[in-house]
């Protein structure tokens, strides 16, 4: 029998073992498992731009916690605190092989072969522990499922901030569902059945978000081959809508047969024929999607057949549906412009990208974070000395308040812009915007008589670049001037050459 220590060790352990990563609750379990020996650290998992690969503390004490606590119970558990025996044993299975997983996916032996080899050492522990249930060779394809993904998620989604968090748990949801034990007894292999639809602004990241999700399907082991299935296989079929022709569109996703339309010289697979059952298909801008290929898209989420253009012969989808658009689907279909029955069939899951200023008003300091790591993507080893640059151009040319209408793509053309030139002009900002904004405001009577002011004075001073001068201009004093500036409007000003 177990002694009550154990058992309350045991739960703790097992509600960690199937908590979202990325939400501030994983804390909370890890300090119910460790008790004092825990280590505070920051609030949710994000990757840090001074030592990105540094090691979780918690997630090792816990490891060697286990090792002691599982050999004391294997062969006593029983009844009841068998399935908590297991969730501790697979717990530290995982993290056991954590580090051969990543090296045969993403570090030094990637792409060779024999990478899986290891399986027969993670066999050996199985059997060692007497795991009461389950297939080695599916929770083997689980753990480096559930690897690959924290991976995919942790290193592509980027921030501290909640609204950065939120985002990357709604994607292991997308993954796994909120019940990771129901995802490993049977929906690992009904997820592709899930159409997954990605909302936000332009430039928020959608895209990465869709590719998170489809690069961490679930993929059966072959013990005989000691390999993946469609291991070598392309996994994400990106159409991006708005980039082409009705026709095309079609054709890229349904495929067509010679002679279908003008240009069609050849046969050709579309990206629905070509995705494997563990791949996904990707329709970015689907605002933007022709109401006939609507019609078409809908029978191939209720039926899971389609027809290449200019073919009778039907062909089956496998893989997964991920859809984007930085459009409002509701008003569309209030417009008759995009099918009420389509957007029923592809909201099953959702998740909403946040906007930049999103994530910078729950976390300011964030914004260095970002630049940091766009510095790195853009420039390499001069990220170091590039970034801070960045960051004093920003702060003193654009503020602390800007509020990146453009997102984070914005924010990777402003570094761009300032490597190259050591300057950058948000897109949009003719000449005129500031003043036109402020005749549209006054148009409109939006200002008051004090903000009317502040205005106006602000922009006789953004021309004469004098107090005394614009004090003169306007007959007032040179106090009543300097403290009538408006900073926000005056960098407006400035950035439009007004």
């Amino acid at each position: 029998m177990l002694t009550a220590a154990q058992r309350a060790l045991l739960r703790s352990v097992s509600e960690l073992a199937h908590c979202n990563p990325f939400l501030p609750e994983r804390v909370e379990l890890e300090r119910a498992v460790l008790g004092a020996e825990f280590h505070e650290g920051e609030p949710v998992w994000s990757q840090q731009p001074e030592d990105p690969e540094r090691p979780r503390e918690n997630v090792w004490r816990i490891a060697a916690k286990l090792e002691a606590l599982v050999e004391q119970v294997r062969g006593n558990a029983s009844g009841q605190e068998l399935p908590l025996y297991e969730d501790a044993v697979l717990h530290l299975l995982y993290q056991r092989y954590y580090p051969k997983f990543f090296a045969a996916g993403f570090g030094a032996q990637a792409g060779s072969p024999g990478r899986w080899n290891f399986y027969r050492e993670f066999l050996a522990d199985w059997n060692h522990f007497r795991v009461p249930s389950g297939d080695p060779r599916h929770t083997f394809a689980c753990f480096r499922q559930i690897q690959r993904a924290f991976e995919q998620v942790f290193r592509d989604i980027i921030g501290g901030s909640m609204p950065a968090a939120r985002l990357r748990a709604s994607i292991w949801q997308s993954i796994f569902t909120h019940d990771m034990r129901r995802y490993r007894r049977t929906l690992y292999s009904r997820m592709g059945e899930f159409a997954t639809l990605i909302t936000g602004p332009s430039g928020t990241g959608k895209e990465l978000v869709a590719r998170a999700i489809a690069q961490s399907r679930y993929v059966p082991f072959d013990e005989r081959r000691m390999a993946f299935a469609d291991e070598d296989a392309a996994s994400f079929f990106p159409i991006n809508i708005s980039a082409l022709s009705p026709t095309l569109v079609e054709s890229e996703l349904f495929g067509h047969r010679r002679g279908s339309f003008t240009g069609a010289a050849a046969d050709r697979k579309g990206w629905l024929e070509m995705c494997p059952e563990s791949g996904s298909v990707f329709l970015d801008e689907l605002g933007d999607l022709d109401p006939a290929i609507q019609v078409k898209l809908l029978r191939v989420i209720e039926t899971r057949t389609f027809h290449p253009v200019g073919d009778t012969a039907g062909r089956q989808f496998h893989g997964k549906l991920i859809t984007a658009t930085n459009r409002d689907l509701a008003a569309l279909i209030r417009k008759g412009q995009f099918r009420e029955d389509l957007y029923y069939r592809l909201c099953s899951d959702q998740v909403a990208t946040p906007s930049l200023a999103e994530q910078l008003a729950d976390s300011p300091g964030v914004l260095r974070d970002l630049v940091f790591y766009m510095s790195r993507r853009v420039a390499g080893p001069e990220a170091e000395e590039l970034a801070p640059e960045v960051m004093d151009w920003i702060l003193a040319n654009l503020g602390a308040d800007y509020a990146w209408p453009g997102n984070y793509r914005e924010l990777e053309q402003c570094v761009k812009n300032v490597l190259i030139r050591r300057n950058y002009r948000p897109s949009g900002a003719g000449p005129s915007d500031a003043v036109e904004e402020l005749t549209l405001d006054v148009r409109n009577g939006r200002l008051s008589a004090d903000e009317l002011l502040s205005r106006y004075v602000t922009l006789v001073y953004s021309r004469t670049g004098s107090y005394e001068e614009t004090a003169r201009r306007l007959g007032l004093d040179r106090r009543t001037v300097k403290a009538k500036i408006d900073g926000n409007f005056l960098r407006a000003l400035r950035r439009a050459g007004a």
